[in-house]
């Protein structure tokens, strides 16, 4: 197959690349995206250090890491492969660590059973910048994707991450008031990698725990590997049955966290986030700043401003998060999807952490969660309600919206007066009472993400109402 092959179905996202498997994502694109990962490596390493490679639960994950691994063993590298799939915040770690050249995570988070993907992880154990991204996208076109010869395996070895891992996550947590508490908590894996390491975790931590789906499933029982409510029935009646403390879950490579209260409610991320924001100040006595995304509950800055904490907005994609982690002390930062670091910690989302930071929580308070939700938006001069519409229009119709809102933005929306116009990643409308639109096309599907907040249900649903009709008029007229 030539270098050019299939080259243009490669496009990065905001957290690498992602494909069907057997359609674009393939055993010869592998190959090439790596021999391009492999030009970048070779300009910021030296030889001396390996290249780690993990894999999720995914069909085929494991032989497509493997490839991988023969194509760099190829080109002089030495790799360490994980043992079995794991989560995307232990090898990052490990990336930290081992003092690695990075890791490759192959990987398709919360995305269906169909897509694989692949990202590169640096060795500062964080998403990988724009910079170092376009640079591998950049080399992608002159990358060969013939397969590996295979001639090169003793470069080629298997390592447990999981041991260092946890060993640095006890270190996070407050383990003797997690156990003081005896906790009743049910956890759901969602057949992803989560499993041996949350459930290995509660039990340490002296939790009474019911666990479903710890097991290898490449259909993910039909559903799909996100915590959300849809995919968390079994979780929400088995809380409520048994009257536990809390329920858990995390996503496909579990870096994002899924957290149902005693009364059977799935937690928002944003509620999470605020919670935990909370938890770390009042009762852990940390502090540093607190990132959250344009898309991400304007909450987190009320709370930051009660305890005299910095505020930073970034754009969507953790990777921004990240960087302010690696400049900053971050007390927490987080996205409305669902993923979070904390001080101390890697500059990577991790599910597994957020969720027992809940667990940690309840067990320093002494208080149904539910409760303390009600606490932490109350101090926050909450409650806002979120809300994101998610717009199927083609690239013209996305075009022409995005045009708009650039060049003529409304001065009121649903007859609140914008008092300001932000432009850091699609455009946010921030409003006169509080509350705030955000417009931002999804640079892999034929969407328009339409993100809102606002202080009632009843003004949620306007703004959700006017939104929806003043983009459908602005379809381009046909020629």
């Amino acid at each position: 197959m030539s270098t050019a092959s299939s080259s243009t179905k490669i496009k990065f996202g905001t957290d690498g690349w992602r494909g069907i498997i057997a359609d674009d994502f393939t055993f010869a694109n592998v190959c090439k995206v790596t021999r391009a990962i492999a030009v970048y490596l070779e300009t910021a390493y030296s030889k001396d250090r390996p290249v780690l490679i993990a894999y999720d639960t995914r069909f085929l994950a494991d032989q497509f890491a493997r490839t991988a691994a023969s194509v760099l063993a190829d080109l002089g590298w030495t790799v360490k492969v994980v043992d079995r799939d794991c989560p995307t915040p232990v090898i990052a770690y490990n990336a930290r660590h081992l003092n690695s050249a990075g890791a490759l995570m192959f990987t398709a988070s919360h995305n269906p059973a169909p897509y694989c993907g692949i990202k590169y992880i640096p060795h500062y154990a964080g998403p990988a910048t724009p910079e170092i991204t376009d640079t591998i996208v950049a080399n992608i076109e002159g990358a060969a994707d013939t397969p590996p010869s295979g001639s090169n395996a003793d470069k080629i070895s298997t390592f447990d991450p999981k041991p260092d891992y946890l060993k640095f996550i006890y270190t996070l947590l407050d383990v003797e008031r997690i156990r003081s508490a005896k906790l009743n908590v049910k956890y759901d894996a969602l057949y992803s990698t989560s499993r041996g390491y949350l459930d290995t975790v509660l039990e340490e931590c002296g939790c009474e725990i019911e666990k479903f789906h710890t097991y290898r499933d490449v259909l993910f029982g039909g559903g799909m590997p996100e915590p959300k409510g849809d995919q968390l029935v079994e979780l929400v009646e088995a809380v409520k049955r048994d009257s536990a403390d809390l329920g858990l879950a995390t996503d496909g490579d579990s870096d994002r966290f899924g957290i149902v209260d005693e009364l059977g409610n799935v937690l928002t991320p944003n509620t999470v986030l605020l919670l935990l924001a909370r938890h770390l100040v009042k009762n852990k006595g940390k502090t540093g700043a607190i990132v959250r995304t344009v898309a991400t509950t304007h909450l987190l800055d009320n709370m930051a401003a009660k305890y005299g904490l910095e505020i930073y907005e970034t754009a969507v994609g953790f990777k921004y998060i990240g960087e302010k982690m690696r400049e900053t002390p971050v007390l927490i930062g987080g996205e409305e999807s669902g993923g979070l670091s904390i001080i101390g910690h890697i500059p990577e989302k991790d599910g597994v952490l957020a969720d027992m930071l809940v667990a940690e929580a309840i067990a320093y308070e002494g208080k149904p969660l539910s409760q303390m939700v009600a606490e932490a938006i109350a101090e926050a001069d909450g409650p806002l309600y979120n809300k994101r519409l998610d717009l199927h229009l083609d690239d013209a119709h996305k075009a022409a919206v995005l045009d708009s809102f650039t060049k003529n933005p409304p001065s009121e929306v649903a007859g609140v007066k914008i008092k300001e116009v932000g432009r850091k990643d699609g455009i946010k409308l921030y409003l006169e009472d509080g509350g705030w639109v955000l417009l931002r096309p999804s640079g892999t599907e034929p969407l328009m993400r339409v993100y809102l907040e606002t202080n009632s249900p009843e003004k949620l649903a306007e703004l959700a109402k006017y939104m929806e009709n003043i983009i459908a008029k602005m379809e381009p007229v046909a020629a």
